[in-house]
């Protein structure tokens, strides 16, 4: 059984920064694409950022440039570095793993993802 605990979300001012992290129990995490997805009210759980088993990443387009996912492997986390956060921005983020295949494979789709964390909220204040 694999379980995710995120932690690190807060509020924040426009343009500020915040470091989520997501850790990860459970074994063969190195063998799972990990994902950050964030979620508003009304709306559908969205793609923000990806990393594969092999450390390769994918971002949405609107956080392309501020936000950077990484994994450490040793230590069974996954963080996500957002950084010039505007309140389009607020939302609930969720850590996800995935059981893909493929060691560079990023899955885009929340429905690939298997295992999800509770989420921790991100609020962005103009």
């Amino acid at each position: 059984q694999v379980q995710l605990v995120e932690s690190g979300g807060g509020l924040v001012q426009a343009g500020d920064s915040l470091t989520l992290s997501c850790a990860v129990s459970g074994r063969r995490f190195g063998s799972y694409a990990m994902g950050w997805f964030r979620q508003t009210p009304g709306k559908e759980r969205e793609f923000a950022a990806g990393i594969s088993q092999s450390g390769t990443t994918s971002y949405a387009d609107s956080v392309k440039g501020r936000f950077t996912i990484s994994r450490d492997n040793a230590k069974n986390t996954v963080k996500l570095q957002m950084n010039s956060l505007s309140p389009e921005d607020t939302a609930r983020y969720y850590c996800a793993a995935a059981a893909v295949a493929s060691f560079t494979l990023i899955p885009q789709r929340a429905r690939t993802y298997s295992y999800w964390g509770q989420g921790t909220q991100v609020a962005v204040s103009s």
